[in-house]
């Protein structure tokens, strides 16, 4: 047996160690004040006059073509002629089988009825279906295709051998569709903030918004995305004084009868079973799993509807060759001298406790921050592995937080010079379902800018980005916000080299019922596939 290394190499080695952790924690540092600041010298005072938005880039242009919904008439005050979960009916588009083949396709045909049970003569209901099998922890994504009728096509990919249950949910009528679409379309906040300023012996809180709120307001400029942020001017303090920001009041915007619509006995329902469990057999080879030959997993692949599949809950990625890591080691092993940035919102935090969690050796530095705004870092002196997550700046809910500590991604990404060693990740839209689409638009635009320039002058930084999931279903942020603004997220980096992870189609089709926040079984299952894009073999 080979000796063990020496004290004065294992002296060096803690040395190094030591060395590597103090640089890493002056760099963060430099970002976060000891003490709050008056306005951060980032955020540049201006003229209270609102600015018109920035023109978008020619390549995102056709972005707000993109959101795009059926016409959805109104029903004119009779809440009977709205869309029922429990009267609308979907059954085979053919006739029933005893059994089915590996990689055939079941379809279906849904009609939308009204309480009444009459059929509706024209689309635009949110519907969700998935084909699942809770014996084996199975499910998939359905296509749902508005035949824009009040009929509608329903398609799953047959992937895995075994018993199968279609289910249909409607999530949202085509009338409760229409509340939603009123008040994208008047470009009303349903949220608003506070905003809290201080001087020595004197404070005060006011509301802000990215909406100016009504009367005198500072306005507040991001010096690197260019987007404005505005809060109602103080009584006797100046503008510049803003140390502090939290959520604030959730806005009334619905009449009676649009929250008739939006209640919970018409929303996020179950319709009762219209087809007969189906039996899948598995192959003459005793193939119990349909996985086409992919590509390992790297930026740029094409994503196929749906894009992956869970199976004793493990999820099977279409877009590429997913990985799993079970181990600590495993997980090491990827990330070793990794230098991870994670900006974006709670959902995204998630991944980095959850990492945090799995491996004992990743070590959490106390930075004295918010934990739910952060920054939080963790690293792995050993592996040199440093693990960093922000929240995503400005809009977010959140406790009160230093305004300080609310770097915009545009900001974190042209500070981050790249390399082969460099992983950037990020995710936003929840905290964007509560404004108009032309404020993500605007975002997605720096955003898109930025990550452009990174990759030009670093072509090997790998680049990933989380669409956002399931979740809420209220007027204040609804699974049909969100699937707009997925989108346009897609639609944005669809002509960079970033590797895209869609979380909404890993939560749409779980056992788990919808959350926010995820389960850990997704959560893990979110990393692993993250991990895949890091380490693809």
């Amino acid at each position: 047996m080979s000796p063990g290394p020496g004290p004065n190499i294992l002296k060096v080695s803690l040395g190094i160690g030591v060395i590597f952790m103090t640089g890493v924690i002056c760099r963060l540092l430099v970002y976060q004040p000891s003490t709050p600041a008056l306005c951060p010298p980032r955020l540049q005072v201006l003229s209270s006059v609102p600015s018109p938005l920035k023109p978008l880039p020619p390549e995102l242009s056709n972005l707000k073509d993109l959101l795009s919904w059926p016409d959805t008439p109104d029903a004119q005050g009779d809440f009977a002629a709205s869309t029922s979960p429990k009267t609308s009916t979907y059954h085979l588009k053919e006739p029933p089988r005893p059994y089915y083949k590996l990689k055939e396709k079941l379809e279906a045909v849904l009609v939308a009825r009204d309480h009444q049970g009459r059929p509706k003569a024209h689309g635009g209901d949110l519907f969700r279906a998935r084909l699942h099998s809770p014996g084996l922890k199975a499910g998939i994504a359905g296509v749902v295709r508005d035949l824009e009728n009040g009929t509608y096509l329903l398609s799953f990919p047959l992937l895995w051998a075994g018993e199968a249950h279609v289910e249909v949910r409607l999530i949202h009528s085509s009338e409760a569709v229409g509340v939603l679409r009123r008040v994208w379309l008047e470009n009303q906040a349903t949220v608003d903030f506070r905003g809290y300023y201080r001087t020595k012996g004197h404070q005060e809180t006011v509301v802000c918004n990215v909406i100016p709120p009504p009367g005198p307001v500072c306005r507040y400029r991001n010096r690197f995305s260019g987007e404005d942020w505005f809060c109602a001017q103080p009584r006797d303090l100046p503008c510049d004084a803003l140390v502090g920001h939290s959520s604030g009041s959730y806005l009334k915007v619905t009449t009676a009868r649009e929250e008739e619509l939006l209640g919970q006995k018409v929303t996020n329902q179950v319709l009762p079973r219209g087809i007969s469990s189906i039996l899948v057999n598995a192959t003459v080879e005793n193939t119990t799993l349909a996985l086409p030959s992919r590509s390992p997993c790297t930026p740029g692949l094409p994503s196929p509807a749906p894009t992956g599949f869970y199976h004793n809950d493990v999820w099977h990625s279409r877009v590429c060759k997913g990985r799993t890591f079970p181990s600590a080691g495993l997980i090491l092993d990827c990330l070793q001298k990794k230098i991870v940035h994670m900006m974006g919102d709670s959902t995204l935090r998630q991944w980095w406790e959850y990492l945090r969690e799995v491996v004992p050796s990743l070590k959490p530095i106390d930075l004295h921050v918010p934990h739910s705004t952060g920054p939080l870092l963790a690293i792995e002196p050993t592996r040199g592995i440093v693990l960093q997550w922000r929240v995503h700046g400005w809009p977010v809910r959140t406790v009160q937080t230093p305004v300080a500590s609310l770097h915009s991604v545009v900001q974190e990404l042209e500070g981050i010079a790249g390399g082969p060693d460099t992983v950037v990740l990020f995710g936003l839209g929840a905290h964007f379902t509560t404004f108009p689409p032309k404020i993500f638009i605007q975002r997605l635009a720096s955003l898109h800018a930025t990550v452009k320039s990174l990759l030009a002058r670093s072509p090997q930084t790998l680049v990933v980005v989380k669409v956002a999931n399931t979740g809420y279903k209220s007027v204040y942020g609804s699974d049909w916000f969100t699937l707009q603004l997925n989108r346009l997220l897609k639609a944005t980096f669809s002509s960079l080299p970033v590797a895209l992870l869609d979380a909404w189609d890993m939560t749409s089709c779980h056992y788990l019922p919808d959350n926010i926040h995820p389960g850990r079984v997704i959560v893990r299952n979110e990393v692993d596939l993250f991990l895949s894009f890091v380490c693809p073999r």
